[in-house]
């Protein structure tokens, strides 16, 4: 009876930390890349809870072209660095939470603008697409376009 109750606990596994989320959805890979580089990953594994406002690949390809290579560059880990933590929030809020929002402040110190209609969430100018990916150490909101601090 124990390794039955071994085996189903299994089956309810948690989900992992906000990098293990991300990495697992092809959609981010380039948020994955740029995390690794900017050196963010044990910060977005740590405990948080965090709240991130995530790019998709096709949010990535809207910036300028050459954009993402240049920032990947080791000399502009920096730049890199302030362009991602403004995509974070400390502590965990959701959807319901966010619409009743009009800022929030991010990791970065800069604060996002944030605007519920009837067009749907937005931050900044990038629509939020997907809400309330939960990980073990916080939710990610899936946004269409890159936020520059």
């Amino acid at each position: 009876a124990t390794s039955a109750m071994a085996g189903m606990s299994d089956t309810k596994k948690s989900p992992g930390t906000i990098v293990a989320v991300a990495t697992a959805n092809p959609d981010f890979s380039t948020l994955v890349t740029a995390v690794k580089a900017a050196g963010l990953v044990d910060t977005l594994n740590s405990k948080g809870p965090f709240t991130v406002f995530a790019p998709t690949n096709e949010a990535f390809a809207k910036l300028p072209a050459g954009t993402v290579e240049n920032l990947l560059k080791p000399e502009n880990k920096e730049k890199l660095t302030a362009i991602l933590t403004y995509h974070v929030v400390a502590g965990k809020v959701t959807a319901a939470q966010v619409v009743k929002l009009k800022t929030a402040d991010t990791v970065n110190g800069k604060a996002v603008t944030i605007e519920a209609g009837k067009n749907g969430v937005m931050v900044n100018d990038a629509k939020v697409t997907a809400t309330d990916i939960w990980a073990s150490n916080g939710v990610i909101h899936v946004i269409d376009t890159v936020l520059i601090p």
